[in-house]
């Protein structure tokens, strides 16, 4: 497997960076790979290790090991069938996913981990180059007629696998483009949105049908959708965000992160919102705070410096995580870590344990945004953590813009959801049996809708582990591929 000592000599090399005053001038992509040369020497740490937990540790399943010493080898062309075997989207998880199966690395235990997911991301685009990425439909069709609502990467990945079955797979979408939260709630400089659409040309040429601008449930009627297709699939995504709550919240220019990343992916794209009526939401010469720890919360910092921000603060509730694994957080599972993102070294203020309790301003507008500290109360053996207030720590700090990104609360209480009758979840989501079926026969879910707001790779492969739940419910019996029961348990 690898070179013998590779794991030895050969120091971790992560994918370069493009200098700060650069990029914060574009919103081209921050990352740019290695030459293949150093590549294949990074691929040459994977070790013999016996047990590969890195297998565990990703949420496709993809055999990493295999695909790590094929590019060693120079196998470019293995590598890719090795890869596209388990991953429908490599060019998406190579390049946005927080790579769990790099955190179940045997050799991150004494080292810095192999670079799986810059590997992933030159095998696909490799790939790509050489031309063997390519139309293929399939040889027979089984007259099965199939609706995925929503073409997020749940919905792609869904749809791909049951084409790939044979079935009629028809995609809507209700914004005017394709992708979900590919397309709008990650920005350019974290992936290109030709990207996207290269991937999209495949898939139509393979056979798919997509409908954008078609709102299920409003535009098309649902009773229509059932007498239409054989079977549905829910890939709506987790898009009802969550609020802050406190007074103020009714001011004007306080927002909620998707609205502000779904304008910045359009103005990226020239369209004119102007002229659609849509008022801009814009960072320039504006002091911005940003309220929200996660990925969305960052995306937002790095739109906030390229539109010209004034300052921008973000306000994290709980404590900094700390910077290397602690007992609580043992190998191989996914830690806690402090994450420094792209955006955060492109210039912020990261503000640790404070809450928002009020927002201020004047003439209808937001100008000052109101916290208090709170520390954390320990949490007993079964219960979850909590925090309390500081009396005396509050503080005032100017704000023209507040970007609301403290995560989402589940799918949208939509009129598809409530025609189909589907029951909810205790969270919200869309309840589903072990092979991801509703309560109402024929309708399926997958993704966000299902198991909440998550990662870009387990969408991929929910669809995946979906579409093959519908095809045996269809045919009987299946032939697409499941991962099995791999997956390490998340540490709560």
């Amino acid at each position: 497997m690898g070179s013998l000592r590779g794991f030895i000599e050969i120091p971790r090399e992560d994918p370069e960076k493009r200098p700060v005053e650069e990029r914060i001038r574009d919103f081209r992509e921050v990352y740019r790979l290695l030459p293949e040369e150093r590549l294949r020497r990074q691929a040459a740490r994977c070790m013999d290790c016996g047990i590969p937990f890195c297998h565990a540790g990703c949420p496709l399943g993809n055999v990493i090991p295999d695909f790590n010493d094929l590019v060693y080898r120079n196998r470019w062309r293995d590598a890719y069938e090795r890869l596209r075997a388990t991953n429908n989207f490599p060019e998406f998880t190579g390049r946005i996913c927080p790579a769990p199966c790099e955190s179940a690395c045997v050799l991150g235990l004494i080292e810095p981990p192999v670079t799986i997911e810059q590997i992933e991301w030159a095998i696909i685009e490799h790939a790509f180059r050489e031309g063997w990425v390519k139309p293929e439909p399939p040889a027979q069709r089984t007259g099965k007629r199939i609706a995925v609502i929503g073409s997020g990467p749940a919905g792609l990945a869904c749809a791909d696998q049951l084409n790939r079955a044979g079935h009629w797979v028809t995609v809507f979408e209700r914004d005017d483009r394709l992708g979900g939260l590919l397309r709008y709630g990650v920005p350019d400089f974290k992936m290109e949105k030709w990207v996207i659409d290269r991937r999209i040309a495949i898939l139509e040429a393979e056979g798919i049908s997509f409908r954008t601008g078609v709102h299920v449930g409003r535009d098309y009627p649902v009773d229509q959708l059932r007498r239409d297709f054989d079977a549905v699939v829910i890939c709506t995504g987790a898009t009802q965000p969550r609020d802050v709550r406190v007074p103020g919240r009714e001011l004007k220019g306080i927002h909620f992160a998707w609205e502000y990343l779904w304008q910045a992916t359009k103005r990226v794209a020239r369209d004119d919102l102007e002229a659609a009526g849509i008022p801009i939401i814009d960072a320039k010469e504006k002091h911005v705070v940003v309220i929200g720890g996660g990925d969305t919360a960052s995306d937002c910092i790095g739109v906030a410096n390229r539109q010209g921000a004034r300052t921008i603060v973000n306000f994290h509730i709980w404590p900094a995580p700390p910077s290397e694994r602690t007992p609580e957080m043992p190998w191989p599972f996914y830690p806690h870590l402090l994450h420094v993102s792209t955006s955060h070294e492109e210039g912020c203020e990261r503000v640790w344990s404070v809450e928002t309790i009020a927002f201020e301003g004047s003439n209808g507008h937001v100008e000052r945004v109101i916290t208090v500290d709170v520390e954390a109360v320990p949490a007993g053996p079964n219960a979850r953590r909590t925090r309390r207030r500081i009396p005396g720590t509050e503080r005032v700090w100017p704000a023209d813009l507040v970007l609301i990104a403290i995560g989402y609360e589940g799918p949208e209480r939509s009129p598809l959801l409530e025609a189909l009758g589907v029951e909810l979840d205790s969270r919200g989501n869309v309840k589903a049996d072990a092979h991801f079926q509703t309560n109402v026969p024929g309708v399926f879910v997958a993704g966000d809708a299902h198991r909440g707001a998550s990662l870009v790779v387990w969408a991929i492969s929910e669809g995946r582990e979906a579409a093959r739940a519908v095809d045996l419910y269809l045919m009987g019996h299946t032939s697409l591929p499941t991962k099995g029961e791999g997956d390490l348990p998340l540490l709560r």
